[in-house]
């Protein structure tokens, strides 16, 4: 120190005869903490080793240290109003001249940076998820406004979302200037980031806008399938009221009981029990292929050939094909074909006399079971039909290989009655067809 410093410390000595330990205390803390405050900027501070050096030097310097001097706190934002205070002499003192107190620069403390860098991070993230947020609304509202097409409500939405692309984009150039400028208390009053609550509140707003977006979306649709369900109601009720009106009429015109066999619903469900009689008698037939050790696959490519079928199980369509042809053919012929001279049915049927005659032959045989008809009469015209059907669609050849091959346990006659399962679907089918074509003449 030079002499006019000591001169001016020295003249403000205060004599005492004995120091108190609480002086002595204070004295060590303000020197460790001093110590302290230099390891820990010691990081920033690389770039003024004449600042550190100075201050480790004072710290190190082979001056003793002068006691009995007073210790000037200076506050940083008040530099020029000191108030001095006359401790108690102190063997430990470290002198302090005013020169140093004038010009050593005030640092703030790293746990304030520290604190403050923390915070401001917080209110970045907070709101960037905000700004996000708001952007997906906006993106949602934008969908919403092209179906259907509203020009003014595009043009809204299509605003905010660049404002909020902007916005991120200004946050991230924020960011870098912090980055490089550690003065950012600056920044931030340039650019204004808000707090931490505002951007939850922001982004609650904008997550419910989206909700809300979502289920204007959803009850649009839900109105529309009411709307549609409403026209088919209604559409459903005309049918009904048309179907009524129908039946009314048709009722009317019936002339007798019997002339409610001839309608379109009668005709419609004979027809679902031959196709249903069909189908039963096909799958018996190739269960007994099945067990007899018949390749299907080649005897559906013999009833057509060169047929890619899609699956191995559709070739019992052929079968069922080969069935339906040979059941139903001659079915437009009066005697099915098997008399000679036939009058094929054109669907107006003039002749009264044989439409009484087949209406007679169809109520007889409803009125009974096939099988109690071919038990009484073998001779009756149903029976026959039902020969000359089951010669046209069973070879010699098949039947014998069928029948040969079962289980010895069977009996096994000479024709297929003897098998009740085969001969009952079989007979079932040939009356369910043999109706279909009584009722057709009738009408």
């Amino acid at each position: 120190m030079d002499g006019s410093s000591s001169t001016a410390i020295t003249t403000t000595t205060t004599t005492t005869t004995k120091q108190p330990q609480i002086s002595e205390m204070f004295q060590k803390f303000a020197l460790a903490f001093k110590t302290k405050t230099f390891e820990f900027f010691a990081d920033e501070d690389d770039h003024e080793p004449s600042d550190v050096a100075d201050g480790f030097s004072l710290l190190d310097s082979t001056e003793d240290f002068i006691t009995d001097q007073k210790v000037v706190v200076i506050k940083p934002d008040r530099p020029h109003n000191l108030v001095t205070e006359s401790p108690p002499k102190s063997p430990n003192l470290l002198p302090v001249s005013k020169s140093e107190l004038t010009h050593k620069p005030v640092r703030k403390s790293a746990a304030t940076n520290t604190f403050v860098n923390t915070q401001l991070a917080k209110t970045l993230i907070s709101s960037a998820f905000a700004t996000v947020s708001s952007f997906e609304a906006s993106y949602l509202q934008l969908q919403t406004a092209h179906v259907p097409f509203v020009e003014e409500n595009v043009k809204t939405a299509d605003k905010a979302l660049v404002s909020h692309l902007q916005r991120l984009s200004d946050f991230k150039q924020f960011y870098r200037d912090v980055c490089k400028n550690p003065d950012f208390c600056a920044a931030e009053e340039d650019f204004a980031i808000g707090s931490c609550l505002e951007h939850q509140v922001q982004e609650n707003q904008s997550k419910l806008r989206t909700l809300e977006t979502v289920s204007n979306r959803l009850q649009e649709e839900i109105d529309q399938k009411v709307n549609q369900v409403a026209a088919l109601r209604k559409q459903l009720g005309e049918l009904r009221k048309s179907n009524s009106k129908l039946s009314k009429k048709l009722s009317t015109n019936l002339n007798s009981s019997l002339d409610v066999v001839l309608t379109v619903r009668v005709f419609d469900s004979v027809l679902h029990d031959a196709c249903r009689a069909t189908h039963k008698f096909s799958k018996i037939l190739i269960d007994l292929m099945k067990q007899a050790g018949w390749d299907l696959d080649l005897a559906a490519n013999y009833v057509y050939s060169d047929i890619d079928f899609a699956k191995k199980g559709h070739n019992r369509y052929a079968f069922l094909s080969y069935v339906c042809l040979g059941m139903f053919r001659g079915f437009a012929l009066e005697g099915f074909g098997f008399v000679e001279n036939e009058i094929m049915c054109n669907g107006h049927n003039s002749d009264s006399e044989k439409a009484n005659s087949s209406l007679k032959q169809l109520m007889e045989h409803v009125s009974s079971s096939p099988l109690e008809i071919i038990s009484k009469n073998h001779n009756c015209e149903f029976s026959r039909f039902c020969e000359r059907k089951y010669q046209e669609l069973i070879h010699p050849t098949m039947e014998s290989s069928i029948f040969s091959n079962l289980d010895q346990n069977e009996a096994i006659l000479n024709s297929w009655r003897s098998l009740s399962e085969f001969y009952d679907s079989f007979v079932n089918m040939a009356s369910s067809i043999w109706t279909l074509h009584k009722l057709a003449f009738c009408i």
